[in-house]
């Protein structure tokens, strides 16, 4: 959403200026501009890019639009959910809760967490580690080194789309000047013409390297370094998993193991302690409660 508000400050500042020196709105639609710029940019990404990469970039586009994921509550969420599931493995054994991880979406603990299912990488990235638990026989540091691994893996993906989006950027100055000249080659053939006509060709091809520039430096460049951004918010949120279940995994309390994720939250999204404890005793309480419902 904040995103939007950007957009508009952007467009609403470049219009509002041209319209102070009392510049003519109409001037600026031109067509055959925007069908050259926006469509060779479109071939550019084509080119450049497999179909799943372009399939990524718009959904990475559209989550900058919706805004971060990764706020308080999110985080807040994960360590109550993550805090209520080692408690019961710590009483039951990681036997016993086999079923919840290999199937995460009808677990009693995990369904309280919608956001947690929705994201298919976190939920395979949590319940990856812990079936490899489970089966035993493996070192807290080599599980660590299977998280690094899967977490340069994922980052590595997510980096591709952003990637694609700064080469369209990148373009875009390049294809307005293309525009531009098409609108002087236009011109030069009508040079013998009335003065306003040669004056309105002038002008729409001017607009194709306004239009080219405006789009690199107002909207596909500053969403290219959201979502960098955005993919570095998701790559710390795997990281503060990593941090929670090595230590769990180390022999370490829940509360210890959720202590110590808590503070490899980045700061200014970092719960409280007071917080965490208040929403751990909650989980735990709710846990009891349905187990003595049992």
């Amino acid at each position: 959403m904040f995103a939007i508000i950007g957009l508009v400050v952007v467009f609403g500042a470049v219009l509002g200026g041209f319209l102070m020196e009392h510049g003519p709105i109409p001037v600026l639609i031109q067509p055959a501009e925007f069908v050259t710029i926006i469509g060779a940019a479109l071939g550019t990404l084509l080119v450049a890019n497999p179909l799943h990469i372009i399939k990524a970039m718009i959904a990475s586009v559209l989550g900058v639009l919706k805004g971060s994921a990764f706020g308080k509550k999110r985080y807040l969420d994960a360590l109550k959910m993550m805090f209520e599931f080692l408690n019961k493995v710590r009483r039951q054994g990681l036997i016993e809760v086999e079923a919840d991880i290999e199937k995460p979406s009808e677990s009693e603990i995990f369904k309280k967490y919608p956001e947690f299912l929705k994201d298919h990488h976190i939920e395979a990235f949590v319940c990856d580690t812990l079936r490899m638990a489970i089966s035993g026989g493996v070192e807290p540091f080599d599980m660590d080194q299977m998280m690094e691994l899967d977490m340069e893996v994922h980052h590595h993906e997510a980096i591709a789309p952003i990637a694609a989006l700064s080469t369209v950027a990148d373009a875009l100055p390049g294809l307005g000047i293309v525009a531009a000249v098409l609108g002087v080659v236009i011109t030069m053939g009508a040079l013998g013409g009335p003065p306003e006509e040669i004056g309105k060709k002038v002008a729409a091809a001017l607009v194709g390297t306004f239009l080219g520039i405006l789009l690199c430096y107002g909207v596909v460049g500053p969403l290219a370094a959201n979502m960098t951004k955005n993919a570095d918010a998701h790559n710390e949120y795997l990281h503060v998993m990593r941090v929670l279940m090595l230590s769990f995994l180390k022999g370490n309390a829940p509360i210890i193991a959720i202590e110590m994720a808590r503070r490899a939250i980045p700061a200014h999204v970092r719960p409280t302690f007071n917080e965490m404890e208040t929403a751990c005793k909650g989980a735990a309480d709710s846990s009891s409660g349905g187990g003595g419902g049992e």
